[in-house]
């Protein structure tokens, strides 16, 4: 039998009410538990108003709410089957002929949609924001902005110096390429400028490497305007940066927006860089219609026959932690794929795959028995 396009859309509408409600309380709580870890962070920095927290909290919610989409999707799915299977409108419809997947085709078809809305539209905001909020932290509650930028030109570093009278001078280093593991850079130029911020010295090297304390350089041409350039075979030069600050100061994958994400990729691997990170953050973005859709079906399963005994708080409660399991064994899988024992494919479409053919081996299995 045919499905009713009335029934379709009143589902559908059901649905997404509900998953607005289960965004709007979830989002609400994630806010305000921001607000008051900002709140303790800033209490010891006395440039950071209640204003600027709260622009920060707000500038960080769009990714959160990201992350909580597949728990909305989940949970509110189940409420809503619970809702129509209490209200006897599902047995209705099943006795007039209509199966389980024709009930559900409209909260799939909708669940896919949010999904690419979230992928082409949604995500490019939220990365923005989120770099935004990533600035105001690193100069209000940090102290200190990125320090590394990787672009088509190369690797960028800005370090600071503190001189002996307690003034900051200014070292910018630029490499063409750079090997991550040894922290070995090729083609540098370092731009040395004075406390008040005027030129002072131009070091070109073939090669830095980052040691304890120092840049080691290599065949270095050193040039400044108050002396004749000379050669040197070998040069250091004072930094307080080390190896983890370097690769720490790299741009989150979070903040970088679904469509420019494979540019920053190749870019980053042009660079002598790893871009795993990025690589497994577009795919799980890539993946996630496909996740929402297989929470549609995982939520069916435990929501098509109530439990007798504590109704829907026991619906909540198993869907909440079997939310939980998914997101906690996603992570798992994740981790597995940024230490490379797994494929980045891999890694990224498991979850979702897996979640998928649970959700529907275990429907058919409860539908045609």
């Amino acid at each position: 039998m045919r499905v009713p396009l009335t029934l379709s859309v009143y589902i559908g509408r059901q649905y997404l009410s509900s998953i607005a409600v289960v965004m709007a309380v979830m989002g609400g709580l994630l806010f305000l538990v921001d607000i008051i870890e900002l709140l303790r962070r800033a209490s010891s920095h006395d440039a950071t108003s209640f204003g600027m927290v709260i622009e920060m909290a707000l500038l960080k919610l769009p990714d959160a709410l990201q992350q909580i989409i597949i728990f909305a999707v989940l949970i509110g799915g189940i409420l809503t089957l619970s809702r129509l299977t209490r209200s006897h409108e599902l047995i209705v419809a099943r006795s007039a002929g209509i199966s389980v997947w024709q009930f559900l085709t409209p909260p799939v078809v909708l669940a896919f949609a949010i999904g690419v809305f979230i992928v082409v539209a949604f995500n490019p905001l939220a990365s923005v924001m989120l770099s935004k909020y990533e600035q105001l932290e690193g100069k209000y509650l940090k102290g200190r902005a990125s320090m590394l930028a990787v672009s088509s030109s190369g690797l960028w570093l800005r370090q600071i110096d503190e001189t002996e009278d307690g003034h900051e001078a200014e070292t910018i280093v630029h490499a063409l390429r750079a090997s991550q593991k040894d922290m070995m850079m090729y083609d540098v130029t370092i731009y040395k400028f004075d406390t008040g911020g005027a030129f002072e010295q131009r070091v070109d090297a073939e090669t830095a490497r980052l040691m304890e304390g120092h840049w080691l350089l290599d065949n270095v041409l050193i040039t400044s305007p108050k002396d004749p350039a000379h050669r040197k075979e070998h040069y250091e030069l004072s930094t307080n940066l080390t190896v983890s600050q370097i690769q720490n100061s790299f741009s989150s994958p979070e903040t970088m927006s679904f469509w420019k994400l494979p540019g920053f990729i190749e870019t980053l691997q042009a660079a002598g860089f790893s871009a795993i990170r990025h690589e497994l953050h577009w795919h799980a973005i890539l993946s996630l219609p496909l996740f929402l859709c297989a929470m549609v079906f995982v939520g069916a399963i435990f929501s098509l026959k109530p439990p007798r005994i504590g109704g829907t708080g026991v619906l909540l409660s198993t869907g909440v932690f079997v939310g939980f399991m998914i997101y906690f064994l996603s992570d798992i899988v994740r981790a597995l794929g940024l230490s490379q024992t797994l494929p980045v494919f891999l890694a990224a479409w498991a979850p979702a795959f897996i979640s998928l053919f649970v959700g529907v081996a275990v429907l058919l299995h409860l539908e045609d028995g």
